[in-house]
C-alpha cells in the first residue's frame, strides 16, 4: 500500500503524477506556468483529468541561469499553499534537491519531496522524517543538480540503479520517513545516455521485485526524442509507448505533462492486465 497525503492507493492501482513548472524557462512549456493563475489552471485541469498528485518544480532540471534557494522558495512555497487550501485531497509533491526548500514546502502544506539528484544534499531525507512526508529516492548517477551526462559509464545500469535507489530507500526509513510514503524512480535521462535509459525501462521489472514502489518520470524526455529523432513537441506517442510498457512491467506512479492521454494508456493496460475491468462491457451480450 501507498500512502501519501490524505490518499491510500492499492498495489496495482496506478497513479498520475502531473507536473507543474514554477519556471520561466522549462524545457517543455517554456514558462507556460510561472505565474500564480495559469499554474493554478492547470492543476486544477490535471485534477479533473485524473492527477492524484501535482509534483511542483521551482527550478528546471538542465543547465540555465542560477537559482538560489530563497528564489526556488519564493516560487513554491506560496503556491504550495495556495494549492492546499484550494484542493485538499490532492497529493502535493515537491520537485527539489535543496533541504531548506524541502522544510519550507513542508510547513506550507506538500506531502512528497521529489528528490530527483538522488540524495546529493543527505538532509532532504531527514526534513521528509521530520514532517512525516514522503520520499521519492532518484537514480542520478552522482550526477551534480542541473547537469548533462558526457561519456557516462556503468558496468551493469540496473545494478547500479538498484544499490542507490534502495539504498537511499532503507536510509530514508531508518531516519523515520514513512516506509509506505517511499517510493524509487530510476531516473531517466539523469546521468545516463538515450541506452542506459532504454535499458533502464526494459529491466524495470527489477525494480517491481523489490517491493518498493515505482515512480517513472518519462514525459517528453530526451532518451525519448532521440530513440525516435524527434524534438520536444513531437514525443508525445512515444512517450506514451514507454509509458504503456512501464505500467505493464509494473511501475506505479507517472510523472508526466500529458494527463488525458497517459490515464487512458494507463487504464488500457490495467485493463489487459486484469486489474481493472472496462468500464463498459456490451459488445456481444445486448
Amino acid at each position: 500500500m501507498l500512502r501519501l497525503g490524505r490518499r491510500e492507493f492499492g498495489t496495482h492501482e496506478p497513479v498520475i503524477m502531473a507536473i507543474v513548472n514554477r519556471t520561466p524557462d522549462s524545457f517543455y512549456d517554456q514558462g507556460a506556468t510561472f505565474r500564480d493563475e495559469p499554474a493554478l489552471a492547470r492543476v486544477e485541469q490535471a485534477v479533473a483529468e485524473g492527477a492524484a498528485i501535482i509534483d511542483i518544480g521551482g527550478v528546471k532540471a538542465g543547465p540555465g541561469e542560477e537559482v538560489t534557494a530563497e528564489e526556488e522558495a519564493r516560487r513554491t512555497v506560496g503556491f504550495v499553499a495556495e494549492v492546499r487550501r484550494r484542493f485538499p485531497d490532492v497529493v502535493i509533491s515537491v520537485d527539489t534537491w535543496r533541504h531548506d526548500v524541502g522544510e519550507a514546502v513542508c510547513e506550507a502544506g506538500a506531502d512528497l519531496l521529489n528528490d530527483a539528484w538522488g540524495g546529493v544534499d543527505p538532509r532532504l531525507a531527514e526534513v521528509a522524517a521530520r514532517y512525516g512526508v514522503g520520499l521519492v529516492c532518484t537514480h542520478a548517477g552522482g550526477a551534480q543538480p542541473r547537469t548533462r551526462p558526457h561519456r557516462v559509464t556503468y558496468d551493469d545500469i540496473m545494478a547500479d540503479i538498484l544499490r542507490v535507489t534502495v539504498g537511499l530507500a532503507e536510509r530514508a526509513v531508518a531516519l523515520g520517513v514513512p516506509r509506505e510514503a517511499v517510493l524509487i524512480d530510476p531516473g531517466h535521462d539523469f546521468g545516463k545516455n538515450t541506452r542506459h535509459s532504454l535499458e533502464a525501462t526494459r529491466r524495470l521489472g527489477e525494480m517491481v521485485a523489490t517491493g518498493w514502489p515505482v515512480l517513472v518520470s518519462l514525459s517528453n524526455k530526451d532518451f525519448v526524442g532521440e530513440s525516435l529523432d524527434k524534438p520536444v513537441k513531437e514525443r508525445v506517442v512515444g512517450t506514451l509507448a514507454t509509458t504503456a510498457v512501464s505500467a505493464w512491467l509494473g511501475a506505479q506512479v507517472y510523472r508526466v505533462h500529458e494527463v488525458a492521454e497517459t490515464r487512458q494508456v494507463l487504464d488500457m493496460v490495467a485493463s489487459i492486465a486484469g486489474h481493472r475491468a472496462p468500464a463498459v462491457a456490451r459488445r456481444g451480450l445486448a
